[in-house]
C-alpha cells in the first residue's frame, strides 16, 4: 500500500471555517507520479518503489541516471518522449505482500490522499545565507545602555579560559542558516483535485517550486467545516459556495 506522494510547492492562500476561523493553506502540485524502479523482498530485502515527478530534458541528465530511467522506458508524458522525471524518491511499501505496481505506472494524488487525511510534509527550508546569533538562534544580544554602542547583536562569551582553552564543538554561533531538510507533521488535507493540486492546512518548508514529499500518517477525528469561495472571472467578484466538511460528508 503506497502512502506517499511527491509534489512541488505552488504558494499559499487562506480559507475560512463555518465558525469564522481563518486557516492558512498551502497549495501543492502533486501529480502525476511515475514508477521508475521497483525493489522486491527477494532481491533487496524489502518492498519499495522509486517515484519520479516533474519534467526535465534528456540532455540535462547524467548518463548513469539516464540509463537507469531508460531501463524502465519511463517518460513523464507520452507526447514528449525526450523528457524524463526531474525528481526521484524511493518510497517504502507498507504491505509485506507483492505490489501490483509496474514500471511506468502513473499514480495520481487522488489514488493516495483524500480530504481529511493527516500528513507529514518533508522539504528543504529556504536558505538565508550567513546569519548571526540573534537571527539564527534567538540570542537576546547585549545591553542597550551604558556605552554599549556596538554590542547589541554580539554573541557574548563563547567559552572558558585556560581550561579547556578552546570552544566546544556544537556551540551556538553565527553561521549558515536555512537550506536544511525539515519535516512538518500533523497537517490536514483540505482537498485533492483531479488536476493533482493538494490543499494543506498550514505552511510547509521551501520556496515556490521546491520539491516536497507528502506522507499520509492518519485521519482526522473532528472534521473541518469549510466555507469555500470562487472568483467569477467575468465580474471579478467572489461568490460563496456551499460549505463542505473535510473528513466527513458534505453539509
Amino acid at each position: 500500500m503506497l502512502n506517499t506522494v511527491l509534489g512541488t510547492k505552488q504558494g499559499m492562500k487562506q480559507i475560512f471555517t463555518r465558525e469564522g476561523v481563518r486557516l492558512s493553506v498551502t497549495v501543492v502540485q502533486g501529480g502525476p507520479n511515475v514508477v521508475t524502479y521497483l525493489r522486491t523482498q527477494d532481491k533487496d530485502g524489502y518492498w519499495a518503489v522509486q517515484l519520479g515527478f516533474g519534467s526535465r530534458r534528456m540532455k540535462t541528465i547524467k548518463k548513469p541516471v539516464l540509463g537507469h530511467l531508460k531501463k524502465g522506458l519511463v517518460h513523464t508524458t507520452l507526447e514528449e518522449p525526450q523528457k524524463y522525471p526531474r525528481f526521484l524518491k524511493e518510497v517504502r511499501i507498507l504491505s509485506t505482500e507483492e505490489t501490483t505496481l509496474q514500471l511506468g505506472d502513473r499514480i495520481s494524488p487522488t489514488d493516495v490522499l483524500k480530504a481529511g487525511d493527516i500528513v507529514q510534509v518533508t522539504g528543504v527550508s529556504k536558505g538565508k545565507g550567513f546569519a548571526g546569533g540573534v537571527k539564527r538562534w534567538g540570542f537576546h544580544g547585549g545591553p542597550k545602555t551604558h556605552g554599549q554602542s556596538d554590542r547589541h547583536r554580539a554573541p557574548g562569551s563563547i567559552g572558558q579560559a585556560t581550561t579547556p582553552g578552546r570552544v566546544y564543538k556544537g556551540k551556538k554561533m553565527a553561521g549558515r542558516m536555512g537550506s536544511d531538510q525539515k519535516t512538518i507533521k500533523n497537517l490536514v488535507v483540505l482537498s485533492v483535485l483531479e488536476t493533482g493540486e493538494i490543499e494543506l492546512s498550514g505552511p510547509v518548508p521551501g520556496s515556490r517550486g521546491s520539491f516536497l514529499q507528502i506522507k499520509k500518517i492518519g485521519e482526522v477525528k473532528t472534521p473541518y467545516e469549510l466555507v469555500s469561495t470562487r472568483r467569477d472571472t467575468d465580474t471579478d467578484t467572489e461568490t460563496e459556495e456551499k460549505s463542505e466538511v473535510v473528513g466527513g460528508k458534505e453539509a
